[in-house]
């Protein structure tokens, strides 16, 4: 989907980077950088040039099949210029930490939430370290309504306060380290303030399918999770623009009667023109 059609695997500076990224091993990354084939067709001419390089025959660890054709597949969205300036705002799974990325706050402080004190001096330091957290939140949701540069550079010097703090809790103070080190993720807002904070909706975007999946169990085939997820993207995308899904069906089906429907993406175009 994310490709836009086109087929092809690709093997550029795009896909390199995204395999070292993932922690490939580096002769087998400089084996699909040394071959003067950078561009296969389909997925069988990948493969079979994964075969030729005896890639597909290594047992290490990640991967290296998955690593090298993700970044094949990250190749080719580049190649044709698609998700240019997208960032991806995520709850720091690995499969979305591609491109321009953001981190959710809500995740980064659900560490901080989750963490057990072992007597009142803990206690109030996660309690302490939470609420800074939160007015900094809020701060950077004003801010989003309202850029400015300085404003920017005082709230990147307050996140560096609370992130660095010593609380005398080790545990904390060790995830505040850590979660410093993803400044720039977590501040990417002010850099691209039209861009969320948190992947709320996102989440619940996904929420009908995981409420689906634990009251049937799951589907009988893939054609039918085919089906079932087609059908609540197109409910989905159907309730965001406003437009009843019983006519979106109704025109597609050629009900007789039923009211004529533009195609989605002319709709979603028309949205994000008068956005």
């Amino acid at each position: 989907m994310l490709r836009a059609g086109h087929g092809e695997y690709t093997i550029n500076a795009a896909a390199l980077e995204y395999m070292r990224s993932r922690a490939l091993a580096g002769p087998v990354v400089e084996q699909l950088a040394a071959h003067p084939a950078k561009v296969f067709a389909d997925e069988a001419a990948w493969k079979a040039h994964l075969a030729s390089l005896g890639i597909d025959r290594l047992a290490v660890t990640p991967e290296p099949v998955r690593i090298a054709t993700e970044g094949a597949l990250w190749g080719t969205i580049q190649a044709h210029g698609l998700l240019q300036g997208t960032v991806i705002v995520s709850d720091d799974a690995g499969q979305f930490r591609l491109g321009e990325h953001a981190l959710c706050w809500v995740h980064a402080e659900r560490l901080v939430h989750k963490l057990v004190p072992a007597n009142d001096q803990q206690r109030r330091a996660i309690e302490l370290t939470r609420t800074l957290i939160w007015w900094l939140y809020a701060d950077l949701k004003a801010w989003q309504r309202e850029p400015c540069p300085r404003r920017a550079a005082a709230l990147r010097a307050r996140f560096d306060r609370i992130f660095t703090r010593r609380t005398g809790t080790v545990v904390l103070d060790r995830l505040l380290a850590r979660l410093h080190r993803r400044k720039a993720e977590l501040l990417r807002v002010l850099q691209r303030p039209e861009i969320p904070l948190h992947t709320n909706g996102s989440e619940n975007d996904i929420r009908a399918c995981v409420t689906k999946r634990k009251v049937s169990g799951g589907t009988m085939s893939e054609d039918g999770r085919t089906a079932r997820d087609v059908l609540l993207g197109l409910m989905k995308t159907c309730r965001k623009l406003g437009l009843s899904f019983y006519r979106y069906l109704g025109d597609r089906l050629r009900v007789p009667g039923a009211m004529p429907v533009p195609p989605l993406p002319d709709l979603i175009r028309q949205a994000a023109a008068s956005a």
